[in-house]
C-alpha cells in the first residue's frame, strides 16, 4: 500500500530502557539517535521523537565521578535536544535506600503516558513508536489504539513484558543489525 502524504509517526524512547539493553547486549554501542528514529519510522514522516530519561543522582556534595556523570548526561542531552524535532523530558532520580536498587527515576513513566495519550487522543501521528520493555505502558498503549493509532514496539528479547508485547500493534526487536545501522559514527578530526 502506497504512502499517503499525511501519515505520521512520533517516536518515544524510554532512554533508561536503551540505555540497558545497549550496556548489556551491544558493549554500550553509542547510537546515531536521528537516524535511528528516521529507520524505526521507516515510511512515515517522523513528525517528533521524545527522549525520556533522568539526570544522574547528585548527593548534597557531589562527589567527582557524580559531578563527571552529570557532565556527561548534560552535554548528551545538549546534543539531543539539537536534533530536529527532539524533544527531551526529564524525570528526577531519588535514592531508595534499597541496597539492591539504591536509585529509582520517578516521573519518567508518567511523561512518556501523558505525551503518548495527548498525540494519540489529538491524532497527530497514525503510528506512535514506543521503545521500552515496561509492561507500564500497557494501559496508554491501549488507550492510544482506542483513538486509532497504531502502536509499533521496539524492545530487546531479554529485556520485555509479554504483555506489552503482546497489547502492541507491531513489533521491532534491537537487533544487532539494527544497532549496527543506527550506530554513531566517529566525527572526522
Amino acid at each position: 500500500m502506497a504512502r499517503r502524504l499525511s501519515d505520521k509517526a512520533a517516536v518515544f524512547i524510554d532512554g533508561g530502557f536503551v540505555s540497558a539493553v545497549l550496556k548489556k547486549y551491544f558493549q554500550e554501542i553509542p547510537l546515531d539517535y536521528l537516524a535511528f528514529s528516521e529507520e524505526l519510522c521507516g515510511s512515515y514522516e517522523r513528525f517528533r521523537t521524545y527522549y525520556y530519561t533522568c539526570a544522574p543522582y547528585q548527593s548534597p556534595t557531589p562527589t567527582s565521578d557524580e559531578r563527571t556523570r552529570l557532565a556527561q548526561m548534560d552535554k548528551f542531552l545538549y546534543n539531543l535536544r539539537r536534533l530536529p524535532r527532539f524533544e527531551v523530558r526529564l524525570g528526577t532520580l531519588v535514592k531508595t535506600g534499597d541496597p539492591v536498587h539504591p536509585f529509582r527515576q520517578k516521573g519518567v513513566d508518567v511523561l512518556l503516558a501523558i505525551d503518548l495519550t495527548e498525540v494519540s487522543a489529538t491524532r497527530t501521528v497514525d503510528k506512535a513508536i514506543l521503545v521500552s520493555g515496561d509492561s507500564d505502558f500497557c494501559p496508554v498503549v491501549r488507550r492510544a489504539k482506542e483513538n486509532l493509532t497504531l502502536v509499533q514496539l521496539v524492545y530487546h528479547p531479554e529485556q520485555l513484558s509479554d504483555e506489552l508485547y503482546n497489547v502492541c500493534d507491531e513489533r521491532i526487536p534491537i537487533n544487532q543489525a539494527l544497532v549496527d545501522k543506527v550506530r554513531l559514527q566517529p566525527s572526522a578530526p
